[in-house]
């Protein structure tokens, strides 16, 4: 191969065209080790951040979540079930989830910086080490929480063989998701008759799905879904690794618990077919069948030692 040689003037811009990609590089590698992940182990965050976000806590959160964050309504905020919900999860992941859904009652009222505080106080109350810098915002997405070891969820079976997949949601997400507005549904017909409403239109600007989709089922059909709906996923209310609001294991094995889901989806039947017949009288004596069945669940396991809200022993 033919050599070229080159004289000063191009000698010179070669030799600047590197030193360029040698900064370059630099500039690369510099930014790729500030952006390095950290652990929460690291003293991500000072004593004196802590101490704001414990006053905080115990003004917003406490009541939820207990005193010392053993989870009373609320879930724990410590400890392996807490350590596993968040494993190898980023600290900013943490945070938008206090800002944007913290308190229960009142989402969305915490500044940054107070979720940013409260963090760091989650983080002391789980013996992480503090440091010598406060958190920062800048900091979160690169501060890691450890992986957790954790066991595969079951999975229900059947003879038949598997039947339900590890549970999404927990006890009361999927009470709020399924049974509550359907249940709703059902109680409605008892003082309005499906069959007698006027038909519902739709706002065109802006477009609504959520009240467009209540155009589309209208009336009975309405009635007849959510029949169908608490009748068909009453199981789900006995999905092993079902977790309560709490954090505690929903009594999934427990015969009484095993009675009270029979009991719902047996008034989810009866619903069906009175709303199939087109019976709204019978709906009264349906909706005070389907009152019984979860009021007597909830006496035993979402309100006691308290009433809803309160109920820091559920479950148990």
């Amino acid at each position: 191969m033919m050599s070229i040689q080159l004289g000063p003037p191009a000698m010179r811009r070669a030799l600047a065209v590197a030193f360029g990609a040698y900064v370059l590089v630099g500039a690369f590698s510099l930014a790729g080790h500030a952006g390095q992940s950290r652990s929460v182990s690291d003293g991500v965050y000072s004593s004196g951040q802590a101490a704001r976000g414990q006053e905080t806590y115990n003004a917003q959160c406490a009541e939820c979540h207990g005193k010392a964050m053993e989870g009373t309504i609320g879930t724990p905020l410590v400890g392996e079930s807490f350590l596993s919900n968040w494993s190898a999860r980023p600290l900013s992941n943490l945070v938008d989830k206090i800002q944007k859904t913290m308190p229960f009652n009142l989402p969305g009222s915490l500044s940054r910086q107070q979720s940013t505080d409260l963090a760091a106080y989650i983080l002391q109350a789980g013996k992480f080490p503090s440091g010598q810098a406060e958190l920062s915002d800048a900091a979160l997405a690169q501060i890691m929480f450890p992986t957790a070891k954790t066991s595969s969820a079951p999975v229900a079976t059947t003879a038949a063989g598997p039947s339900l997949s590890a549970p999404e949601g927990n006890l009361a997400e999927l009470m709020r998701a399924i049974a509550f507005p359907n249940s709703n549904i059902i109680f409605n017909v008892q003082i309005k008759d499906p069959g007698a409403q006027p038909k519902k239109t739709t706002a065109t600007s802006p477009f609504d799905y959520a009240q467009w989709g209540t155009t589309v089922y209208p009336g009975w059909l309405a009635v007849d879904q959510a029949a169908v709906a608490i009748t068909e996923t009453a199981p789900l209310l006995l999905t092993p690794g079902r977790r309560c609001q709490n954090g505690r294991p929903a009594p999934v094995d427990r015969a009484d618990w095993k009675q009270y889901v029979a009991a719902l989806a047996d008034v989810g039947r009866l619903a069906h077919r009175a709303s199939q017949a087109r019976d709204v009288d019978a709906f009264v004596d349906i909706s005070d069948k389907l009152n019984d069945a979860c009021a007597n669940c909830h006496k035993v396991y979402r309100d006691k030692g308290g009433t809803e809200g309160s109920g820091g022993t559920r479950c148990q």
